[in-house]
């Protein structure tokens, strides 16, 4: 039988996980958007006005994002935002095309007509969004975003590895963070629906090596144009 403090002290133990999760997300989304810069120290007292919470869940979320390496932790430092290594730029970029170009050949492979009608509505609804919120410059929609990032990953699910597919959205998390910071100075280059439409074409009719080819063209322009950005912040050499 469940008595009422036990109840009680159930109740409470879930409302923490749920203010936990919900600092978590909140506060990982402001990293990756850049609303925290990298190195940025993160004090408790801080973050817990901010977010409107106590300083447990605060702790939990950010120990959650140092395992996630997306924030550092030290004794003598406490918590900051994990820096960003502009020299590991293009090794990054590298390593993304190696892992996602097995898991996508894994993919298309296994592919099903579920996957094919998934991927269909996701291109018909980023056609739908701006990438931008605002028609003149830069400001990242969440919308656009968040589709984005969808079809990514489903470009890959079908890959039987758990292992190869968790790696590629940790580095797909790397990569989004330094295209966010240099993204305003890249506004209007390039034609992100035309690039998406074609890797999707070349996946869902099984020419593995062309949406290879489409999805490391995709990948290293980003990279190339997020360098000339950093150049010209003068982050990097």
């Amino acid at each position: 039988m469940i008595t009422p403090t036990k109840k009680t002290a159930y109740i409470n133990a879930v409302q923490g996980i749920t203010r936990a999760s919900a600092v978590y997300d909140r506060l990982k989304a402001d990293i990756l958007q850049g609303r925290f810069t990298a190195d940025q120290k993160l004090k408790i007292e801080e973050l817990s006005s901010f977010y409107e919470t106590g300083a447990s869940p605060l702790r939990e979320a950010l120990n959650r994002l140092s395992a996630e390496g997306l924030v550092s932790r030290s004794d003598q430092r406490g918590f900051n935002v994990a820096p960003l290594r502009w020299e590991e730029l293009n090794t990054l970029t590298e390593t993304r095309c190696f892992i996602e170009g097995r898991a996508l050949e894994e993919s298309i492979t296994h592919r099903t007509e579920e996957w094919e009608d998934k991927l269909v509505l996701l291109i018909h609804k980023l056609s739908k969004k701006p990438r931008s919120s605002e028609a003149n410059q830069h400001s990242a929609n969440p919308e656009w975003e968040l589709l984005h990032k969808e079809f990514h990953q489903t470009l890959l699910e079908n890959a039987p590895s758990r292992w190869i597919k968790e790696f590629s959205e940790t580095l797909g998390t790397e990569s989004y963070r330094y295209r966010q910071v240099a993204a305003s100075k890249n506004f209007g280059e390039r034609d992100h629906h035309a690039e998406h439409v074609g890797i999707f074409e070349a996946a869902i009719s099984g020419d593995i090596d062309l949406a290879k080819k489409l999805l490391f063209e995709h990948y290293r322009k980003t990279s190339a144009l997020t360098g000339r950005g950093a150049r010209s912040l003068k982050l990097m050499k």
